[in-house]
């Protein structure tokens, strides 16, 4: 990574800082007066031109002073963070929050999408927890008519999958209900590709029904899931942001609102098309949490991955049980996101989803 002095980082970390809360360039003197630095304007300039010559902040030619670069922004994220942004009075807020809605997973879904939203000050996406591997619960076979049997499908962990099945040849009700049982004690626990390699070995009957149950597995493991997402006010509404920063100067104020619309706009508009495309997002979501993705990851300007996200950030991490049942929480918004926090909510937020999951689910086997 680039090669910079501890001054150089510190006044980096700064600049970032300053501009993340309101996004107009940030000049060497005004670091100086507002931090009490112990150097000089001059002495900031040359540590800030040193920045900029190694690609972490930029200066726009209508000002000499400096904002932070994509390369900038991933400097401060993956060296600058202080992992304690959040203060233990924020966390026994959020934590107590958890415990009043713990026996309403909905809720608990909605209010961390809220919590996400309102602590990051941008918007939040939830996706409830979801089975790694559909596991077969038991079956209900019901007679309808004919040859037409409705199947009842429950999985481990409560899901349920309904289906018209239309036998080879009529079958009573007293047969279905004990071809059910049969199957329920060979099945239980068990996941599509072992109940496949079972139905081979099976009369006609079973298989044709463990063809259907099969089937549904493999459905519900592509089921698209319900997205929670909150905040999107914060990413939209300059003058909402603007608000939260209490600014009694009114000039100053209105510089804000201006840069605001412009520097934030274009990361508004991925962030919304983002949040309504929910096919782009189930694949934003599947690549960065891929199988074996550990901790908070943080994709900056798309990565390079995703091109109509190139002014758009997220805060991204599992929550659940490791192999069993997890779903995905994260913050995202403009580049411009109150980094610190954001990851600091996200992994503090994961962590107490995951205890109320294994709270409810056991740890697994």
């Amino acid at each position: 990574m680039t090669d910079i002095t501890k001054r150089q980082e510190y006044i980096l970390g700064l600049i970032v800082r300053e501009y993340v809360n309101a996004p107009t360039p940030i000049g060497s003197k005004a670091l100086v007066e507002k931090y009490h630095l112990n150097v000089s304007s001059a002495t900031v300039r040359n540590d800030m031109a040193a920045l900029e010559e190694r690609g972490l902040v930029e200066a726009p030619h209508t000002s000499a002073g400096r904002v932070p670069t994509e390369a900038g922004y991933r400097y401060f994220v993956h060296k600058l963070i202080n992992n304690g942004e959040l203060s233990q009075a924020e966390r026994r807020t959020i934590r107590h929050q958890f415990h009043q809605s713990r026996l309403d997973i909905d809720q608990w879904l909605r209010l961390a999408a809220s919590v996400l939203a309102h602590t990051a000050r941008s918007a939040s996406v939830v996706t409830p927890p979801q089975t790694i591997q559909p596991r077969f619960k038991h079956i209900e076979l019901i007679h309808t008519h004919g040859r037409l049997v409705l199947m009842v499908l429950v999985l481990e962990g409560g899901g349920v999958r309904q289906q018209m099945l239309t036998l080879a040849e009529p079958v009573t009700q007293e047969r279905l209900s004990q071809l059910a049982i049969q199957l329920n004690e060979l099945c239980a626990g068990l996941d599509a590709s072992r109940i496949h390699g079972i139905a081979t070995h099976l009369p006609a009957l079973e298989q044709e029904v463990l063809e259907l149950v099969i089937d549904l597995l493999g459905q519900a493991t592509q089921a698209v899931r319900t997205i929670y997402s909150d905040g999107l006010v914060n990413v939209l509404d300059p003058t909402h942001l603007v608000d939260q920063l209490e600014i009694a100067d009114e000039g100053r104020r209105e510089e804000l609102l201006k840069a605001l619309a412009v520097v934030d706009s274009e990361g508004a508009r991925q962030t919304l098309h983002l949040l309504e495309e929910q096919r782009l997002l189930e694949e934003v979501l599947a690549e960065a949490l891929s199988p074996g993705v550990q901790g908070v990851q943080v994709m900056i300007a798309g990565e390079g991955r995703w091109e109509e996200l190139n002014q758009t950030s997220m805060i991204l991490s599992h929550y659940g049980i490791s192999g069993q049942t997890t779903g995905a929480i994260g913050v995202l918004g403009p580049v411009r996101l109150q980094y610190g926090r954001a990851i600091s909510a996200v992994r503090y937020v994961a962590g107490l989803m995951s205890d109320m999951l294994i709270d409810i689910y056991g740890e697994g086997n």
